[in-house]
C-alpha cells in the first residue's frame, strides 16, 4: 500500500479509501446488505494498508453505518481512522446536531468519529446550516472528543466550494467528486488545487464516476484505451489518474465485490503522483472527449434520489436509457425498460412533484429526463 499526506495533519493515508455506500446485497435489496461478504472485504482491505473507512447516514438504507460498527469489531476500529457524515437534510432545528452524532456514534459503536462531514453540501444547505450554527456546535463537539476533525462533503457550483472552503478555519478535509471526466464538473481541478493550497487534505469519491467509466467500455473509448503505452483495466486508468494529482489525499471506492477489493488494493500499490507519463495523460484526453460524445445523463448511480413518492426507480431508468445512448443500440434499451423493468418502477410514473431534484448531487433535471426517457423506451 501507498501512503500520501492528508492536509496539515501529521498523519498519512493510504492511498485507497474503503466507501461503504455500494457494499454486496442480498436480492439486489440495498438495505439487505451482505454482511458476511462485506466484513470479508472491509477486514481484508484493512489487513492489507487502508486505514480509511467512510460511510454515512443515509447509506444502504440507512444500515450502513451499522454495519461498519460491527465490521470494525475485534479490533479493527483502532486500525483504521472512521469517516461518517452528519445528513444534513434532516437538521431542523440546533438540538438535531446533537441528536444525529448521538445516533451515528451507537450504530458505529464507538466513543469518535476521526473525520465527520457535512454531507452534500450546496449553497441553499450550507446557508441553512450556517444560519442554526452549525460551526459553533461543531467547535462544541470538537472539543468534547466526539469529533476530531471537520469537513463537508460537496456538490453544486466550484463559486460556492471556494466559498464554504473560505468559511471557517475550523475545516481540515474536504470531498469532492473527482475523475477524469470531472476536471470542470462541481469542483473540478481548480476547486481541488484551490482546497489543497489552503491546507485541507482532499478526499475524492466518485473516481469511477459510480462505474460508469468501468462497465461495458464503449468499443469506441476501449479502442483509444488499445493505444496506451500501458495497458489497464478501465477502472485501474481511472483510479490512476485520480493518485496521478499530487493534491488527492486518498480516493475512495465503493466497491460491491471481493474481486474489486483485491484489485484496488493492487493498483493502489503501484500508485503514486506524477507517476503517468505525458503520453498516457494526452489518451485519457481523448477518452474524455470520446465519452463527452455519448454520455446524455451524468447520473452516478448514488441512489440519492430515492425512494421516489411515486415508485420510479429512477438511476435505473437512466441506466437503460444512457446505454441505449452511449452504445447506439437503442431497440435494446427498449426491450431491456420493457421487458425487464416493473411497470410500478417506469419513468411512466412520474407527477413531476420535483422532490428528486433537491436530493440530487449532479443537479439533474431528473423530471425532464425521465419524461424523455420514457418517450424514447416506451413500446406502446
Amino acid at each position: 500500500m501507498q501512503y500520501r499526506s492528508f492536509g496539515r495533519l501529521d498523519w498519512r493515508p493510504s492511498a485507497l479509501g474503503f466507501g461503504a455506500m455500494r457494499l454486496p446485497t442480498i436480492d439486489n435489496d440495498p438495505a439487505e446488505i451482505d454482511e458476511a461478504e462485506a466484513t470479508h472485504m472491509v477486514r481484508y482491505a484493512i489487513d492489507h494498508g487502508v486505514n480509511y473507512v467512510d460511510t454515512a447516514y443515509p447509506y444502504h438504507r440507512e444500515n450502513s453505518e451499522r454495519f461498519v460498527g460491527r465490521a470494525l469489531r475485534d479490533g479493527y476500529r483502532e486500525k483504521v481512522k472512521l469517516a461518517t457524515k452528519m445528513p444534513c437534510w434532516k437538521i431542523k432545528e440546533p438540538g438535531d446536531f446533537d441528536r444525529y452524532l448521538d445516533e451515528q456514534l451507537e450504530k458505529l459503536q464507538t466513543d469518535h468519529i476521526d473525520f465527520y462531514l457535512l454531507h452534500g453540501l450546496n449553497e441553499t444547505r450550507w446557508t441553512e446550516m450556517s444560519e442554526l450554527g452549525v460551526l459553533g456546535w461543531a467547535e462544541g463537539a470538537i472539543t468534547s472528543g466526539r469529533i476530531e476533525h471537520l469537513g463537508f462533503s460537496f456538490h453544486d457550483k466550484l463559486k460556492t466550494f471556494k466559498a464554504i472552503v473560505d468559511a471557517s478555519d475550523l475545516w481540515t478535509f474536504c470531498q469532492i467528486q473527482y475523475n477524469f471526466m470531472d476536471i470542470e464538473y462541481q469542483a473540478g481541478t481548480e476547486g481541488l488545487e484551490y482546497a489543497a493550497e489552503r491546507g485541507l487534505a482532499v478526499v475524492v469519491m466518485e473516481p469511477l464516476r459510480g462505474g460508469r467509466l468501468t462497465k461495458s467500455v464503449p468499443p469506441s473509448v476501449q479502442a483509444i484505451w488499445d493505444t496506451a503505452p500501458v495497458q489497464r483495466t478501465p477502472a485501474e486508468h481511472a483510479l490512476q489518474w485520480v493518485w496521478n494529482q499530487p493534491e488527492v489525499s486518498l480516493v475512495l471506492s465503493g466497491m460491491s465485490t471481493f474481486e474489486q477489493v483485491e484489485e484496488n488494493v493492487v493498483s493502489a500499490g503501484r500508485s503514486g503522483p506524477g507517476t503517468l507519463s505525458e503520453e498516457e495523460l494526452v489518451v485519457y484526453d481523448h477518452v474524455r472527449e470520446a465519452y463527452e460524445t455519448l454520455c446524455p445523463i451524468p447520473c452516478t448511480d448514488c441512489k440519492y434520489c430515492l425512494p421516489c413518492p411515486s415508485g420510479v426507480n429512477i438511476p435505473r431508468v437512466f441506466d437503460i436509457y444512457n446505454d441505449g445512448v452511449i452504445y447506439d443500440n437503442v431497440e435494446r434499451s427498449r426491450m431491456v425498460y420493457n421487458s425487464f423493468m416493473s411497470e410500478d418502477e417506469r419513468a411512466s410514473l412520474c407527477t413531476q412533484c420535483g422532490e428528486c431534484l433537491e436530493k440530487c448531487p449532479q443537479q439533474i433535471e431528473i423530471p425532464d429526463w425521465l419524461a424523455k426517457a420514457h418517450e424514447v423506451l416506451c413500446q406502446d
